[in-house]
């Protein structure tokens, strides 16, 4: 009964993700006005409603224009409704299995905005953000408190970095724009002082410089030429100058994480700056807030969901021949496969190397 209640629910849920979908990116009401036909406008009864059947019933076009319907409709409801299957499947009726289909739900519709927009919307990210780390705060679920927080700033500082490497070599080693009075150059500043100093004061130093970079009006920040450079090189030395590799790395990747997530925020909150030339970046700073988001729910296991994401992303982007995809739905298909198989690849990934 509860695996059927579950697709129900899904199903139900799925119907309202469409509309998160549509409107959310127009900034239009998800509730009001009722759902009507994109073509003529028609307002939709509760007859055209119904998940997936309608469509079926309908054979995919309006009941009052017979325009055609696009099937992402009926393939979010489906894939919703699967989803909460599965979900029902490891957790019993309870306060837990409600959070995960609020975690699915909440990716269902990132990926989707994603796929239409190139955008991961910041109320969507940092709602799963916060979800996860009250959950956690709250029921010790799917992590202790200490260990979301943590996965969520390491999962967010290395993708952080990635995304400033990746930035770097698009630029040939130019300096980007700083952006003030906090962008990637803090983050930057965090990882290498988090890595020389630990997390705390690295993050410390750099929020520094975002309040310096806020009341002078000008980027305090240093190079991303020196910073980004010297942070691995000083990771590598680390062990030789007494100090412990991966120590070092772990106060790198807090540091960077929590800059990230906070300018992030701060950005979601405020106005956006004007417009000026584009600069080449490897990755959207919203891949970041997700996978950061992810981390919280995830744990370690979110940089399985990265690999797995970026496995399936490049894999699709070779077959379609596509230099451009949005890899926010890669992400959300790797947060998935992890969160309900991580420990079992795990296992299986540790066995088939003998240990």
């Amino acid at each position: 009964m509860w695996p059927l209640f579950a697709l129900v629910l899904g199903l139900l849920v799925g119907s309202f993700l469409n509309v998160v979908v549509h409107r959310l990116p127009r900034g239009e009401s998800i509730v009001f006005p009722p759902s009507r036909c994109p073509h003529c406008g028609r307002r939709l009864g509760p007859m055209d409603l119904v998940p997936v059947l309608s469509y079926l019933a309908l054979g995919g076009r309006c009941r009052y224009c017979h325009r055609p319907i696009s099937p992402r409709y009926p393939l979010v409801e489906a894939l919703t409704g699967g989803l909460f299957l599965l979900a029902s499947l490891f957790y019993p009726p309870s306060l837990e299995a409600l959070m995960v289909f609020a975690f699915l739900g909440l990716l269902v519709a990132l990926a989707f905005i994603d796929l239409d927009t190139y955008e991961l919307p910041d109320g969507l990210t940092y709602g799963l953000l916060f979800l996860g780390l009250f959950s956690a705060l709250l029921l010790g679920f799917p992590l202790p408190f200490p260990q979301a927080l943590d996965g969520a700033l390491l999962a967010a500082g290395a993708l952080g970095l990635i995304a400033g490497y990746g930035g770097l070599f698009l630029r040939r080693f130019r300096e980007g724009r700083a952006e003030v009075p906090v962008g990637p150059h803090q983050v930057h500043m965090a990882a290498l002082f988090g890595a020389l100093l630990g997390p705390g004061v690295g993050m410390a130093l750099a929020f520094l410089t975002w309040a310096l970079s806020g009341r002078t009006g000008k980027a305090v920040v240093l190079p991303d030429r020196v910073t980004l450079p010297l942070l691995p090189l000083f990771l590598l030395l680390s062990p030789l100058l007494g100090g412990d590799f991966l120590e070092a790395l772990k106060g790198a990747l807090l540091a960077a994480g929590g800059l990230a997530l906070a300018g992030g925020l701060y950005w979601a909150l405020r106005p956006a700056p004007p417009e000026t030339e584009e600069e080449p970046v490897a990755m959207g700073y919203g891949d970041v807030k997700l996978l950061g988001a992810l981390g919280a729910w995830l744990g370690l296991y979110a940089f399985l969901g990265l690999f797995l994401g970026v496995f399936a992303g490049a894999l699709l982007g070779l077959l379609l021949r596509q230099r451009k995809i949005p890899f926010g739905p890669y992400l959300a298909l790797g947060g998935v496969v992890a969160f309900f198989f991580g420990e079992t690849l795990w296992r299986a990934y540790m066995a088939w190397l003998g240990l």
